[in-house]
């Protein structure tokens, strides 16, 4: 898709009207600095599945998304460390 990527003048220009995701290799870089606004996922205990060790199923994943604000509605914006690996 030639939407899906953002730059950070859009991201800036449309603060109000998103919601920012972090989601990054080092989990603690969340905790030290991050997009004031932004919320932040650790991919190793919110977006795996702790028993199985596979990603949330559909309905996991979308009740993180309704804790963090976020609704079928929402636009967000996913960013991270490491060329954003896990973000992506």
């Amino acid at each position: 898709m030639a939407d899906a990527l953002v730059s950070t003048q859009w991201v800036a220009d449309h603060l109000s009207q998103i919601r920012l995701v972090e989601v990054d290799v080092d989990t603690t870089q969340y905790e030290s600095s991050h997009i004031a606004g932004a919320v932040g996922f650790n991919w190793q205990s919110q977006l795996q599945d702790q028993v199985q060790r596979d990603i949330l199923t559909k309905e996991d994943f979308a009740a993180l998304l309704g804790q963090s604000g976020i609704s079928s509605d929402t636009h967000v914006v996913l960013y991270g460390d490491n060329n954003n690996w896990f973000a992506a």
